[in-house]
């Protein structure tokens, strides 16, 4: 029986730190985990000798793969309608508590984040990324969509990017994630700890003086395509455009794309869209909404057991492809 908490909150000197603690399942998200989060946030908030808020994951592969979908499915499966909700509910709401804390938030994001994770990390004030960090929203592979305020913060990238970023399930490593935006700094995995440590005894401002000058973007030679071809009107726009364009780029974005849910890539696009123009409230609020309709579609059970439970990696989707997918069912979802 392990009786390792979940989430280890503790003071060290001017922060409060939280360790995500589930390594072997990549720490990713429970529900108890983001009750523990927000619990020591809520005791953090108003405490004069907490200057910062200091989150990271625990062991070496991941600092959160994401929200753990595996529960989710089973709830959903077994008609608790009422669990999927309390966990999409929290974490949202956690997701908006840490946009709003009063106090600087950091994240030290080593290894895999995903999702969820992203959603703990992205909202704070500072996403440190180290050349290990691998950055991903996989939604559409496994039947879901964009979630933990990605509606809002996919579209605010620069140019098409988040579209690109949020359809595709492509991955950005810790410098590209920087150059995006979903990260604010760079530093070495070897210089995490000292940088901890320097911001237990002088604050966050130590940050700086620890980010290093980043090598070049490795998307910057496919900004025109991602913009070109993810600023279509719809998603069977963006295909077309991506098979015209005749490189291997666009050629690995369609692909991807096609292995994706073809009504998860719809549901997907149309938040996004509706994105651009809401604040992350609202956004927060339509995802909620979403989650409703998502975890009860049959791609969703699917993705997840293609992908996380047998791990065969060969979904078998509802609809062959998103010409198949009846609009009015995509549309009814928002209504």
């Amino acid at each position: 029986m392990n009786l390792e908490p979940s989430v280890v909150a503790i003071r060290d000197g001017r922060v409060g730190r939280l360790l995500l603690n589930r390594p072997k399942a990549l720490n990713a998200l429970t529900l108890e985990m983001v009750r523990l989060i927000d619990r020591a946030l809520a005791e953090w908030r108003d405490d004069p000798s907490v200057h910062a808020v200091l989150i990271e994951g625990a062991g070496n592969r991941a600092f959160c793969a994401g929200g753990d979908i595996r529960a989710v499915r089973n709830a959903a499966l077994a008609g608790d309608a009422e669990a999927v909700e309390e966990f999409f509910a929290a974490e949202y709401a956690l997701n908006r508590t840490i946009a709003e804390y009063p106090k600087p938030y950091v994240a030290l994001i080593d290894g895999i984040c995903m999702g969820g994770g992203i959603g703990v990390s992205v909202h704070g004030r500072y996403r440190v990324a180290t050349e290990s960090a691998e950055f991903a929203m996989p939604e559409t592979g496994i039947g879901f969509f964009p979630d933990i305020g990605a509606s809002y913060f996919l579209p605010r990238l620069p140019g098409k990017l988040g579209f690109y970023l949020g359809l595709t399930g492509a991955r950005l490593l810790g410098a590209d994630a920087v150059h995006a935006g979903l990260a604010t700094h760079f530093v070495p995995h070897e210089r995490l700890s000292a940088l901890a440590a320097a911001m237990a005894e002088d604050g966050v401002a130590v940050i700086a003086a620890f980010a290093e000058k980043l090598p070049p973007f490795s998307l910057a030679p496919h900004r025109a395509c991602i913009d070109r071809c993810f600023g279509a009107e719809s998603v069977v726009a963006i295909l077309a455009a991506l098979a015209a364009e005749e490189t291997e780029f666009a050629r690995q974005a369609l692909t991807a794309m096609r292995r994706a849910s073809p009504a998860s890539l719809l549901w997907s696009f149309e938040i996004l869209r509706r994105g651009v123009h809401s604040e992350l409230a609202q956004c927060l609020k339509t995802e909620l909404a979403l989650s409703r309709h998502v975890s009860r579609h049959p791609d969703f059970a699917e993705g997840v057991r293609a992908m996380v439970v047998d791990k065969d990696r060969n979904p078998r989707w509802s609809a062959a492809s998103v010409e198949e997918v009846d609009p009015a069912a995509i549309a009814a979802m928002f209504a």
